[in-house]
This record gives structure tokens, sequence and C-alpha cells, in this order.
């Protein structure tokens, strides 16, 4: 059958991260008891609020097609979140509304890119940027960062990939699946490079904006260098700050004209999200925010716990990260140890013999590593970490 496929799926890899969560089902079903230290999804329960709303919108028959990009009252909610927390302005024809933050970025590939476009990818890197520019016949240019510079992508390293057929540059801060975020002086910095190429497009992921610790505040590529507004998207959603996940609802501000092609993709994909779920998206956004506190709260301890104790691991070497709710460590020398090929044999390893769940870091593009996610109870992360330091 494999002659009825296109080109274009043919070279899409599956989604690393849903294979190790299908993977750990499979041996949960089979009565395995697994440590999952693999999904990227709060272990909260959505809010009890916002769970009302839902309800509330189910009884008041709001169960309808909407307008594609977003019903009305969600919109304004999204334009004044980013006035209240970003001071960013953006009109109702700047903002829109789809199924997950992944849709945003899948609509803006194929609403800006063609075949011969770059688009500049620092690593680590979320799994799905690289299949998606693919999934649009443009060329991922992945620029290699590591655990020496913070796993972040440098000015020097920008412009240096910048070439004429460069039309997007990613940055995600704070990061998946590095936790690292970047300073406002290290946004200036990449900004300035940016200033110098107006043709090249900037998405900014910002999904775990509220998921974040330290002293300082929030702040994107935008915030930093305001003059980028008019090339810049924003990528946010519900998902992840509000314990949403499968509720899909992300969203996104931008140029008006760039927001009205993704508007065009999406009529003519899936269409609008969730009747239900955007009418719970906007009491996330509206209602009460003291549950990003309590998770935000909780990932700081578990990360504190998990780096200190990751580190004690001869042939691991865990930095910590700054938001998020993940950990990436280096186990290139526990690799060794335990004679295996790579992390990919590691992860296996883990998943087979210690019944832990792992992505490896070659899905996001730095071999060597593996991510750990957090987003479990503190029981769960000290018996992987247990069972780990047995090894």
């Amino acid at each position: 059958m494999s002659a009825f496929l296109s080109q274009r799926v043919q070279k899409v890899k599956p989604s690393a991260t849903l294979a190790v969560t299908a993977k750990a089902g499979e041996l949960k079903a089979q009565g395995v008891q697994i440590v999952s230290m693999g999904s990227g999804e709060p272990d909260f329960d959505t809010p009890i609020n916002i769970q009302k709303a839902a309800i509330q919108a189910i009884n008041n028959g709001e169960t309808r097609y909407t307008a594609v990009d977003g019903t009305p009252v969600l919109k304004q909610a999204i334009i004044d979140k980013f006035k209240r927390e970003n001071n960013l302005d953006y009109s109702a024809t700047e903002v829109m509304v789809s199924s997950g933050g992944k849709q945003v970025f899948y609509n803006l590939c194929q609403a800006v890119l063609n075949e011969g476009d770059e688009v500049i990818i620092p690593s680590p890197y979320w799994v799905s940027y690289p299949d998606m520019v693919i999934l649009a016949d443009a060329t991922p240019v992945v620029v290699k960062t590591g655990l020496e510079q913070d796993f972040k992508i440098t000015p020097e390293q920008l412009e240096a990939n910048i070439t004429d057929k460069t039309k997007l540059f990613i940055i995600n801060s704070p990061s998946n699946p590095t936790g690292a975020v970047y300073s406002q002086a290290e946004l200036q910095a990449l900004a300035n490079v940016l200033i110098k190429h107006p043709q090249v497009l900037i998405i900014t992921d910002d999904i775990y904006e509220h998921i974040r610790w330290g002293d300082e505040d929030f702040i994107n590529i935008v915030m930093a260098e305001p003059d980028l507004k008019d090339r810049t998207i924003i990528l946010n959603g519900v998902s992840k700050g509000y314990a949403m996940t499968g509720w899909r609802i992300g969203y996104t501000g931008g140029p008006e004209a760039i927001i009205k092609a993704m508007k065009k993709i999406q009529g003519q994909s899936t269409s609008n999200p969730c009747s239900i779920a955007q009418a719970a998206a906007l009491e996330a956004l509206n209602g009460d925010q003291s549950i990003i506190n309590i998770m935000v709260s909780a990932f700081e301890e578990r990360h504190e716990y998990i780096v200190n104790a990751l580190n004690t691991i001869d042939g691991v070497e865990c930095p910590r990260s700054q938001g998020a709710f993940y950990s990436f460590p280096r186990v290139e020398g526990l690799i060794k140890r335990l004679g295996l090929k790579d992390d990919v044999e590691f992860s296996t390893y883990c998943l087979e013999k210690l019944n832990i769940a792992l992505v490896p870091g070659s899905a996001f593009g730095a071999p060597g590593y593996v991510r750990f996610s957090f987003a479990t109870s503190m029981d769960n992360i000290k018996l992987a970490v247990e069972k780990l330091a047995q090894v």
C-alpha cells in the first residue's frame, strides 16, 4: 500500500513523545506498573470553575458551529490577555483560536512557507517543528545548542544561519524539552540580528508562559523589541497553564494578513475549534488564576528534587531549568557504562527493564540526552530516580 502514499507523508516521522506514551500504555494494559516520565501534560485536574463553564455552555445549547477563528467573546478575552499580561495591542482581526497550539503552528507553516524556504529551528526543539515545516515543503535548518550554552541559540549562530532563503525563525521560551528561558538581554541580542533581516518572520512559542520560576517576569521577543511586532506571530494556549491539554484550545496573535491566511487554512481543514472547549477557555482566561500559582509551586519543588537527585548518579549531568516541567539531562556517561548504543536504546532499556517511560533526546534533535517530565507526582519522580540509581 505504500505506493499510494504521498512523498510528503513519507518524509514525516511519527511523534516520538506520542509513541512513548502509546508504548507505555500498552505495557500498562498488560499489567506492568510503568512510572511515566514521558508525558508533557500537567497531572492536575482542570479547575472546577472551568469545568462548570463548559457544563453551562452545554446547558445553554452552545453546541453549534462558531466562527472559524473563534467566538467573539473568546477572541476579546485573548486581546485583553495580551494587553494585560504582555502589554501588546491586537485587534479582532489580528487574533484567532485553533484546536491547540500545534494547529496554530501548522496553520502558520501552511500559510507562509513555500518550497525552497528555510526555517531556523534551534535544537533541542519541540518534536513537531521540523516535520510541520517539511509538510509545508520547506526546509528545516537545525541550529544545535547544548548544555554548555544553556540550550539557547546565540546571536552569532542566528546570524550565521540566515540566508536569502530564510523565511521563519522559531523561538520557544520557556522551552520544551529543556526548560530554558531567554532573558530580556538575550532576546534583545537576537532581535538586533533579526532587525537587519526584514524578510524573516518570527514565531514565539509561549505555551509555557505561566510555568516558570525565578525573579524575572515573563518576556518574549516582541515584548523585548516592539519593532518586530509587524512580523512576529505569538503562539499560546490554555493547555499547560490551566491543565487543559485535552480541551485542545490554542490561540495566536500576529499581523492581520498572516492571521487572515491562517484562518483560510483552518477554514479548509478543521474549521472552528470545539464550541464547548472555547467556553471553558474563556473562563480560564477571565476567571480565577490561582491554579497557576498552585501548579508552579509544585513543579518548582519537583524540579529541585529531580535535578539534585539525577546529579548524584554517575554518568548523568542535569542542568537546572527555569520553566516548563521538564529536565533534560545528558546521559552519555550512563549510556556508555550500560554498554548501550545511544539515547534511543537507553530509553528503550529504561522502559523495558526499569519500567520508566522517558523520551530520547534524539527526538528533540539532541542525541545523548533524555527528557524527564516532572508533570507527575513526587512519589513517581522519587521511584523513577531510585530505579535509575540502582543501575
